[in-house]
Order: structure tokens, then C-alpha cells, then sequence
């Protein structure tokens, strides 16, 4: 065989190789390949494993109703650790060696951010559950979500903060080095000044702390009627804590990074009586969440939270979008996700609009006796 020939024999190789492990884009696969990433480990892992059993229950039963288009759908499931620079990390292995046609995660918005330019550049769709930040979705047209953004979400928390808790003066305790946290407490302070509150002390810390004495001291000088901490569950539990046994009785309000199973059993007591935004509620007597809820703790022994139910709603509405587009190339899925309209998800009706963020509901939730109750439904 001469030199040209077994040149071009390689080369053929090379290529049959590569369209093999393309991850279910080939039309003789028997399966398709998506992947996902989530903090399953790390400071906020109750989100990742949260997100996770939502999206394995989608799967399951999508793979016992048939499939998709006639074929299974496999995940991939990676661990990103909580940290930015290890999601990036995980998704690139995701698109470039497991050759994935679409990706779900994350939670947390940093970590979104820092994974979403690796998919828009591949030209792979990227659908985050439940990452707020506006910036999300402005990274590329390939970026989408099946939650409200921040401006929303901070709106409800102003508008709860005056017009139902009919509080004036309010201080704010963010995180300065969560995307999420920063974005929410300036529309927070934004819309609550608008209302005619006041904002009366802005205190930070950084992920990771757990000494708030200094700036709770400072907070507590300045009497404010309430506090917003729109931040992630493990700092959150510590806070409240703190709080208490610093005498400050004013309620704290945040937003759905609280939403885990594990902040009551950080913030224990201390947390009665506080609020927060959130996606969804358990106590909805709609029949089709109160089946999501039964069989979520049939599988897994817990009731699902937000995270789970919004992680459920990711991966059904990219299998609706597969449907419609009568494809899993990653390009016509984008298109179809880009028209979805009025999915019934468990978490509410859900439209993408032309920023490719869904338009649907929140809840305020209080918490009452170590559990979360329902208090009132604002439309967007």
C-alpha cells in the first residue's frame, strides 16, 4: 500500500473514530448523550445532588415512556466541586471528549458564568435550572434557563419587604464575591428605595466566612426593621445564628440560594420567622406537583426542593425541545428551546423569551417550626 493510500486509510480512521464517539449524534446510535455538571461535593453540594436527582428522575421516566425520538437518553454527570474554575473544567471534558449534544447545570451563577462561554463556543446548548443572574444568558445564544432572573426575584423581595411586612428601613448583608448575591441586593435596594425604604446600612462578606460578628454589630447599630441577605444556605445558617445570640430580633429575607434542606439544620431556631424567594412550593395542591413530590420521596426518602424540581423542568423541557425539533443536533435543539411556550413545568408555566430566560411566577416562603410554608404568589 503506498504512502498517499495508507495516509488517507489513517485519516478515514481518524474521522469514523471521532463521529463514533460523538455523544449520540450519529443517526445509527441507540442513545443520547447529555451531560451535566453540579456541585455534588464542596460548600454548596446540596445543590448539586438536589439537581441531580431531579434530572436522573426526568430521565428515568422519559426512558420508560419510550425515550426520546425513539432513543434512550444517557447523562453524564460531573462534579464541578462548587468551584468556577472546575466547572469550566468538567464541561469542556464534557463537550470535547464525551461529545455531549446538550449540557444541564448549574446552580450557582458563578459557576454558570464560568462554564457557559465553553458551550457557546462549541455551539452546545447550556440550560442552567435555577442560576438568577441576569449575565447568565447574556454570555451567548446557545445559554438558556428555566428560572426567573434577579431583577424579578429582587422585585418580589422589595415589593413582600413593603407592601406585606410594611417595613421602612432596611440593611442589606451580601455576598461581594457571589455573582448572584451582588446582583440580587442591588435590585433589592434599587426597587425597596423606589417603594420609599430606606436603605440603612450594606454590609459584605465573602463566601466561605464564618464570622459575621462585625458586620452583623454594625447592623444591629443601625435598627433596621429587617435584613436581606441574598445569599447561599451555608453562610445564611450561620448568619441568622449569629444574629440571634447578638440580640437582633429583625426578621432576614433573602432569596432561593436558601433553599436546601441543610439551612435549618445550620440556622436552626434562629431562622423562625424569616422569608425568602423561591420557585415553587411543596404545598401546592396542583395534582401534577403533588405527584412530582410523592414519587421524589419515593426515590429518594426526602421531599424535593426547588433545585430538584427546577433540575426536573430542565431536562423535560430539553426532551420537548428534542420532540419538536424532531433532532438532537445541537443546533436545531437550540432553536426549538428558543420557542418554547406555556411548558407545564412543576415549577409553573414556562416561556423562553428573546434573552432566553423563562417568564413565569415566584413564591414567598416563611419559615415556620423548622419547615417551609407557603405565604403568597407574585406574577411577573
Amino acid at each position: 500500500m503506498n504512502q498517499k493510500l495508507w495516509s488517507g486509510v489513517l485519516l478515514c480512521a481518524v474521522v469514523m473514530t471521532l463521529v463514533s464517539c460523538a455523544g449520540g449524534t450519529e443517526a445509527d446510535s441507540d442513545e443520547i448523550v447529555i451531560g451535566e455538571y453540579g456541585s455534588l461535593t464542596g460548600t454548596t453540594a446540596t445543590f448539586g445532588i438536589s439537581s441531580k436527582n431531579g434530572i436522573d428522575m426526568a430521565i428515568e421516566e422519559v426512558n420508560k415512556a419510550g425515550g426520546v425520538l425513539g432513543k434512550s437518553v444517557r447523562v453524564i454527570v460531573e462534579d464541578d466541586q462548587s468551584r468556577p474554575e472546575e466547572a469550566q473544567t468538567v464541561v469542556t471534558k464534557l463537550i470535547n471528549k464525551d461529545r455531549v449534544v446538550a449540557v444541564l447545570g448549574e446552580v450557582a451563577s458563578t459557576r454558570s458564568l464560568a462554564a457557559a462561554p465553553i458551550a457557546q463556543a462549541n455551539g452546545i446548548p447550556m440550560i442552567s435550572p435555577s442560576s438568577t443572574n441576569p449575565k447568565v444568558t447574556e454570555v451567548g445564544d446557545y445559554i438558556f434557563r428555566v428560572c426567573f432572573i434577579d431583577p424579578f426575584q429582587g422585585l418580589v423581595m422589595a415589593k413582600f419587604a413593603a407592601n406585606t411586612l410594611k417595613v421602612k428601613d432596611v440593611a442589606i448583608l451580601r455576598d461581594i464575591k457571589n455573582d448572584y448575591s451582588v446582583g440580587l441586593a442591588d435590585v433589592f435596594v434599587e426597587e425597596f428605595q423606589k417603594m420609599g425604604g430606606r436603605i440603612v446600612a450594606d454590609e459584605s462578606y465573602s463566601e466561605g466566612d464564618t464570622d459575621f460578628s462585625a458586620q452583623l454589630t454594625s447592623i444591629k447599630a443601625r435598627r433596621p426593621q429587617a435584613i436581606f441577605v441574598p445569599g447561599y444556605y451555608t453562610e445564611v445558617g450561620l448568619i441568622a445564628r449569629q444574629a440571634k445570640q447578638l440580640g437582633i430580633t429583625a426578621p432576614l429575607l433573602g432569596g432561593d440560594g436558601w433553599d436546601s434542606p441543610s439551612l435549618v439544620g445550620i440556622g436552626g431556631a434562629a431562622l423562625e420567622g424569616s422569608y425568602f424567594s423561591n420557585h415553587y412550593s411543596m404545598d401546592d395542591p396542583s395534582p401534577a406537583i403533588q405527584k412530582f413530590v410523592a414519587d421524589y420521596k419515593a426515590r429518594f426518602g426526602a421531599a424535593p426542593d426547588a433545585l430538584a424540581a427546577l433540575a426536573y423542568d430542565a431536562a423535560n423541557i430539553l426532551f420537548d425541545a428534542m420532540r419538536r425539533a424532531n433532532s438532537w443536533e445541537p443546533s436545531k435543539v437550540r432553536d426549538a428551546l428558543a420557542q418554547t411556550k406555556d411548558f407545564p413545568g412543576i415549577t409553573g408555566k414556562i416561556t423562553i423569551d428573546k434573552d432566553r430566560n423563562a417568564v413565569k411566577p415566584a413564591v414567598v416562603l416563611r419559615i415556620k417550626d423548622g419547615k417551609f410554608e407557603y405565604v403568597e404568589t407574585i406574577a411577573p
